[in-house]
């Protein structure tokens, strides 16, 4: 008899950061997880800009872009490897450390998709990060049922194309609750 799993899958959601977490690296992000499992979560923050421009990436990998990439901002993906650099990318090209999130979303890992998106021939959606967000087996359920997180399925439009100050509320939104209004305080009756 197969044994059937006490939870499912979060992968391809959003994680909202309720006011239970009151400060910190994760107070007001949005993770968009990637992977999600009985050996814990992955995930990329995908609201919480750094003072750091694509253009600067480009620069520092010794990357010639063909268009201006000065607006785009570089996003603080989590606490881990915040010196390595993940793409969530719409599922136009496989690159050399491409992880097939689901049908709309892939994550690469690799610098040949840094180097296609400078030369415009990249995908037509993107995000960019340094670092990532990882919870150990059963982590994530428990910050979950200490209600620290809100989960979602995950919109492409919140992800690639909402500007970063609205992608918190916008994700709120999603539930159809006004995320600013939450208080930190649970309420029994």
């Amino acid at each position: 008899m197969k044994m059937q799993r006490t939870t499912d899958s979060l992968r391809g959601h959003f994680l909202i950061a309720t006011p239970a977490i009151e400060s910190g690296f994760f107070k007001q992000t949005v993770t968009y997880i990637c992977e999600h499992g009985e050996t814990g979560a992955m995930g990329v923050v995908i609201n919480k800009p750094l003072d750091l421009q694509l253009a600067d990436i480009f620069e520092h990998l010794n990357i010639q872009p063909l268009l201006s990439h000065d607006e785009v901002s570089v996003m603080a993906g989590g606490p881990v490897k915040v010196d390595r650099g993940f793409v969530l990318h719409s599922p136009d090209k496989t690159f050399d450390a491409t992880l097939k999130v689901n049908a709309d979303v892939w994550l690469t890992t690799s610098k040949d998709v840094l180097a296609e998106i400078a030369a415009g021939s990249g995908p037509e959606r993107h995000l960019v990060a340094l670092g990532y967000a990882g919870w150990s087996a059963g982590q994530l359920e428990q910050e979950i049922a200490a209600n620290s997180w809100l989960t979602v399925a995950a919109d492409d439009k919140v992800l690639f194309e909402t500007h970063v100050q609205q992608k918190f509320e916008s994700a709120g939104s999603l539930l159809g609750i006004d995320i600013r209004l939450l208080s930190q305080h649970a309420g029994h009756s």
